[in-house]
């Protein structure tokens, strides 16, 4: 800070220019003005003026940012919507497609006849379900904040194709979301065939699985998704998932039938 005292000595006016520090609440400051107490603003505040000019109050709704040390701080506009503390917020996003499916479920493949299964049932415990993982749908990633939710959205097109376009048939089979292994996640159905001969007796379907896990542990996590055949009323039914049953009919293809994992990370927000 500059400070200008003005003396009168034998007629004449002297300007004598000083350099202090002003400290409020404090005795030995340690910037020009250092406050160590309350502060109250009753109007606006105005950074990166200079002797000649004032500074910039900023525009409503525009923020102090910080330029580093020996710079002034600049008004800057949000892009995003500001988050208070408590609250939660979309960390990433894990988006993922297969078109390579399951087709080793197919005819001549006996079904589990499992019914049931639990939290936590292993991906490899063939007592709880044969279960087959679909590769293209596996995503790694960490979780930084125990407060956390972990969001799961799977969906995939299912195809069956009975021996005789006449007569109905029907497979039930279960989808599941398996973290680091362990089962989080499932949900059972059924599709069947009713009489298509329109379509040599193929039946297209879509699955849809959605589940929110809350308080996953810190740490790296592995999300797969598997699925497995329950029951079929007929063996030798052709049975796919995220896949056409074959490439010789003109009803479906890989494209239409392809299977899709979004994982949303979700965290707790803090601000230290």
């Amino acid at each position: 800070m500059k400070k200008t005292v003005y003396c009168c000595v034998a007629g004449l006016f002297i300007s004598i220019h000083a350099y202090a520090q002003v400290g409020i609440g404090i005795s030995t400051p340690n910037s020009v003005l250092d406050v160590n107490g309350k502060t109250t603003l009753r109007k606006e505040l105005r950074v990166g003026g200079t002797s000649t000019t004032v500074g910039n109050p900023g525009l409503n709704g525009q923020v102090l940012v910080s330029q580093g040390e020996g710079l002034p701080p600049v008004w800057k506009s949000l892009n995003v919507t500001f988050i208070e503390e408590g609250q939660y917020r979309l960390v990433n996003s894990y988006l993922s497609t297969d078109e390579v499916g399951i087709t080793t479920l197919s005819n001549g493949v006996t079904a589990d006849g499992i019914y049931l299964n639990s939290l936590g049932d292993d991906i490899t415990d063939t007592t709880k379900g044969k279960w087959v993982k679909i590769a293209g749908l596996e995503n790694n990633f960490t979780v930084k904040d125990a407060r956390n939710k972990l969001t799961y959205q799977f969906q995939s097109g299912v195809e069956m194709k009975a021996p005789n376009a006449t007569t109905s048939q029907n497979v039930s089979f279960a989808c599941g979301v398996f973290r680091n292994s362990k089962l989080v996640a499932i949900r059972p159905d059924k599709i069947s065939s009713t009489n298509n001969s329109g379509k040599s007796g193929i039946q297209d379907y879509i699955f849809t699985l959605n589940y929110t896990e809350q308080n996953v542990p810190v740490g790296t996590q592995k999300v797969e998704v598997a699925c497995r055949k329950i029951t079929s009323s007929n063996s030798t039914s052709q049975f796919t998932i995220g896949r056409n049953v074959s490439n010789a009919n003109n009803v479906s293809n890989a494209f239409t039938l392809e299977s899709m994992m979004k994982i949303d990370v979700i965290e707790y927000v803090t601000y230290n």
